[in-house]
């Protein structure tokens, strides 16, 4: 029941709404079983169902081209100042950390007689244990470690925050030089 004609039909429907569904495409052929059309926009025309994938922000192309002009900016610099340059960087990092230091089982392990009581040992929940650290350094070492309270989201006032005291380290570290 197969034949050029139909197989082209359904690729110019499914051309023309890429949306659709085998519903949507049995509508149109309503004499065409439901397993054959899936059979060929999906074996003999090789179409695959995908999602579309979400990005947090649409980029134009002048952000697009920052970074390019960042990196040309840094290459001109090198080249004139070589080594000079790179001790000017500064980078950081986030990272959540366990302030505790759970017992393993191996640790865990005592001596008892067969009449003492079983040990009861509770586990830990890590998530109500752990801190936010940002780190910042650059080609000498580490500049700046911030351990934030816990419960501190980092938002535009704690980064700001953070920022002021990564410059007083710059510049106590400038003036120790």
């Amino acid at each position: 029941m197969m034949n050029d004609g139909l197989v082209r039909k359904v690729n110019e429907i499914v051309r023309d709404y890429r949306r659709f569904t085998i519903s949507d495409l049995s509508l149109n052929f309503p004499q065409i079983s439901r397993i054959l059309l899936y059979d060929i926009f999906s074996s003999l025309l090789v179409f695959q169902k995908v999602c579309t994938r979400w990005v947090p922000k649409m980029l134009t192309e002048e952000h697009e081209k920052e970074p390019v002009a960042f990196a040309l900016i840094f290459l001109m610099l090198y080249h004139k100042e070589e080594y000079g340059m790179l001790s000017h960087i500064v980078t950081g990092d986030e990272t959540w950390m366990s302030h505790i230091t759970p017992e393993s089982k191996q640790q865990s392990l005592q001596r008892k007689h067969t009449d003492s009581p079983k040990k009861i040992k509770f586990k830990h929940t890590f998530s109500t244990r752990k801190i936010m650290c940002t780190v910042f350094w650059d080609r000498q070492g580490v500049l700046l470690v911030e351990l934030l309270p816990q419960g501190t989201t980092i938002n535009l006032g704690v980064y700001c925050e953070m920022l002021k005291k990564l410059r007083r380290a710059i510049q106590n570290k400038n003036a120790e030089c």
